[in-house]
């Protein structure tokens, strides 16, 4: 097989093209030169790997179409034949690219079965985490090829809060290995190829609204555009001395405050419940949760009713911010339906648990998590969240407004964490505070940096408690 002209890469370019590492995250921010090095990547990984299955996937081929395949078809011609009834480009050295593309949870189940030697996501924050997970699980075999996948990305999208975790905040969950993970930022100023050609592309990107201009030029992740909770800061610099983050350390709770338990059911889907300590001045901090998530996102364990409040009163009868204390509960009204026999609520009762009906009104509990989560002046707010809560610090963050209710959460995403922490602040709403900015110096971005809890953390100590039960570059030194 000839060798392929590529042309020349910027630095950062380049900087993915030789990475090794298992996991490659690039981009950050609009016009860094991203669909370029996904392509160059996958011609040189053709070229050095013969036999090699590539798959590069887009939310649809329409995308795909117009980002790549008019380009390859220039590019690979002589080289690769494309074969347009199976999507894909078979190299003569019997290397193939294949396209595919993901929009829901069927398309994802198409690929079950299939096997990758490498797989691109291409703006990957577009897709689902569960649908990257899925795919994911098809990069195997016992060949001696190298096993990889690679993501371009951009703040914003459903697939945001997995990519920040993952590249930007390198929180890691059991399984990964933060290791194998690099994030190489690229803006378009990177791109000198591109402003060369468009030098009125920056002054598009500058001309954005402030948060579009902040996720798209800038690359900030912390800052995104249809988030509805824009004001939720996740600062491990500020956990000790509580200021400008919701974030915050665990602590021994008071016996003098008082304690609350909010419960939203599910089963197919995720249950989540969370317990609350306020303070002698109506700060409320979210101090435990159990949530019923399989690992895949918004996947629920298929505990019963039964099974969820055995588990809650184990909790409370031996968790020492817990133990001894009388709770008031507040739950969705929803567990009180007994059309269909015993309800809910009637379970919870059999394992002495109370709740009162939590006010459902969707928008005025939203504005009081809004409330609660504005800082003062002095960097204050009246909500914190432990640590230790991954499920609400991993899922409300994220959360987008509906397109067909504006002010109103898109109840297609993982919203259980939050509505359960609204009907507790519904419990105990508060008037609005001034509004607080958060100032931040140049390149600084919130919420990321915090190693895992190490094993003698109040995460590790109460874990069981959780879920118990250049113009031409040389292939071989850059692949």
């Amino acid at each position: 097989m000839e060798d392929i002209y590529i042309g020349t890469p910027n630095a950062k370019q380049d900087e993915f093209l030789r990475c090794k590492k298992k996991y490659v995250a690039f981009g950050g921010a609009r016009g860094g030169g991203k669909s370029w090095a996904v392509r160059c990547k996958a011609k040189l990984l053709a070229q050095r790997y013969p036999g090699i299955r590539m798959l590069l996937v887009r939310r649809t081929m329409p995308e795909i179409e117009a980002n790549h395949l008019e380009t390859l078809r220039l590019e690979l011609a002589g080289t690769a034949v494309y074969r347009a009834e199976e999507r894909r480009f078979v190299f003569g050295n019997g290397s193939v690219l294949q396209f595919g593309y993901c929009a829901c949870d069927r398309d994802a189940d198409r690929y079950q079965g299939a096997e990758y030697d490498v797989i691109f996501f291409d703006e990957a924050t577009q897709l689902k985490e569960q649908w990257m997970r899925k795919l994911a699980a098809c990069v195997r075999g016992v060949n001696g090829f190298p096993k990889r996948i690679y993501y371009t990305c951009n703040p914003g999208g459903p697939g945001h809060g997995y990519i920040k975790r993952l590249f930007i905040d390198r929180r890691y969950e059991p399984g990964e290995n933060g290791g194998e993970y690099a994030f190489i930022p690229a803006r378009v100023t990177d791109n000198g190829a591109l402003l060369a050609r468009q030098p009125e592309y920056i002054r598009q990107l500058e001309a954005l609204p402030p948060k579009l201009r902040a996720a798209w030029l800038e690359g900030r992740w912390d800052v995104l555009a249809g988030q509805v909770f824009q004001e939720f800061t996740d600062d491990p610099a500020h956990y000790a001395d509580r200021r400008w983050t919701h974030v915050i350390r665990p602590f021994d709770i008071p016996r003098e405050w008082n304690v609350y338990r909010s419960y939203d059911f599910g089963y197919a889907k995720p249950f989540s419940c969370g317990w609350w300590a306020v303070d002698f001045d109506g700060c409320v901090y979210r101090i435990l949760e159990l949530y019923g998530c399989t690992g895949t996102p918004d996947e629920g364990v298929l505990w019963t009713p039964e099974r969820q409040f055995a588990e809650i009163r184990r909790m409370e009868d031996e968790h020492p911010y817990l133990r001894g204390r009388t709770i008031r509960g507040v739950a969705d009204p929803a567990i009180w339906d007994a059309s269909r026999g015993e309800s809910i609520y009637e379970t919870a009762l059999k394992h002495r648990l109370f709740f009162e009906k939590g006010d459902n009104r969707r928008i005025p509990g939203w504005m009081q998590l809004h409330y609660r989560m504005s800082f003062d002046g002095e960097g204050y707010p009246m909500l914190y969240v432990f640590e230790n809560c991954r499920a609400f610090i991993r899922t409300v963050p994220g959360l987008s407004y509906s397109t067909t209710a504006p002010e109103d959460v898109d109840t297609g995403q993982e919203d259980h964490a939050a509505d359960e922490s609204r009907y507790f602040c519904m419990m105990r709403p508060i008037a609005p505070r001034e509004r607080t900015e958060i100032r931040r110096g140049p390149g600084e971005t919130g919420g990321g940096g915090a190693p895992p809890p190490g094993p003698n953390s109040a995460d590790g100590e109460n874990a069981k408690f959780y879920t118990k039960g250049l113009d031409k570059l040389c292939s071989r030194a850059i692949i």
